[in-house]
């Protein structure tokens, strides 16, 4: 049976690019639709310095790039489009983009997740004008700024860390006693002389004329409420699985994708990698390692309908 490709990988987060690399040399044709820039989320992050082999810290974007080029290098494409629909007829899945269709006998989704809102008064009025979502996008406008960051895991004690490198007026607030990050983050932030923490405190209110002025906090213990100044809020609550194209695959109570082990759905031949993928610990090393058994396990389906498979 033809199809335009053998294996089509939708998003080019580390799990895509990863899964990319290892189909291009299992000699598959394999196609990557990515609607923005190659690397997800890992395009934010200002230096990553737990990924091993790489002693020395390099910036996320850096690491895209490679991993971008390492997969062109043994054969995999790679397609700037949105895709917007997903099918299966018999064995051959379609993938309707905004650059036409395209059909495969396998699809690796790796679609990711996207920054979860707070829902707070004043955080979609204020978006872009000091509300943002990300350190390394927005933190240069604030040089030496009042920053206010919210969250309690990785992702919020890493960008305060390296917000901290571009102001020393730096709070952040938790709605916990603790954070529930890995306790080097964690303990990075709470060593850092230019990061005030507050725990049991949660955002309220976002206020301004035109950008951000204040907020309004609320210690979660005694009730006391409190506006503070800031020129900026960076919100890192968690984030929200990108299903779209997927609806009816079996979720967990947060939304992200339930895989067997071979990272394959119910539906055969489709396969979640990433942060769309429900997994007990996010980290681009997890992603990169669920890319590379997914597209293992889709040789295996494709072989089978090819009617070529190695027993």
């Amino acid at each position: 049976m033809k199809t335009d490709k053998d294996l089509i990988i939708i998003g080019a987060g580390p799990g895509g690019m990863a899964a990319a690399q290892y189909g291009a040399r299992a000699n598959l044709k394999v196609l990557v639709i990515e609607e923005l820039a190659p690397g997800g989320q890992a395009l934010n992050i200002s230096d990553l310095e737990n990924y091993p082999g790489i002693p020395e810290p390099v910036s996320g974007f850096e690491f895209s790039q490679n991993m971008e080029k390492q997969a062109e290098t043994f054969g995999a494409e790679f397609l700037t489009a949105s895709a917007t629909k997903l099918t299966k007829n018999g064995d051959i899945f379609t993938v309707t983009t905004s650059n036409g269709e395209f059909t495969s006998l396998a699809v690796i989704m790796s679609t990711g997740a996207k920054p979860r809102l707070l829902g707070v008064k004043g955080e979609k009025e204020y978006s872009g004008r000091g509300v943002s979502y990300c350190a390394t996008c927005d933190g240069p406008f604030f040089k030496d700024k009042k920053i206010l960051v919210v969250g309690g895991g990785d992702a919020a004690c890493d960008e305060a860390s390296f917000l901290s490198n571009l102001s020393s007026k730096i709070t952040i607030i938790h709605r916990k006693d603790r954070f529930r990050a890995q306790k080097s983050l964690a303990d990075r932030v709470m060593k850092n002389k230019k990061i005030k923490v507050k725990f049991n405190t949660v955002l309220k209110e976002i206020k301004g004329d035109f950008k951000v002025g204040s907020v309004i906090l609320e210690n979660t213990l005694t009730g006391k409420v409190k506006e503070e100044k800031v020129d900026a809020v960076f919100i890192f609550i968690g984030s929200l699985p990108q299903t779209s194209l997927i609806p009816d695959e079996k979720t967990d109570e947060g939304g992200f994708v339930i895989t067997n082990q071979r990272m394959e759905t119910e539906t055969p031949g489709l396969f979640v990698v990433g942060d769309l993928r429900a997994t007990p610990f996010r980290q681009v090393i997890v992603a990169a390692g669920e890319g590379a058994i997914a597209t293992h396990c889709a040789t295996q389906h494709i072989d089978d309908i090819k009617g070529m498979r190695y027993v």
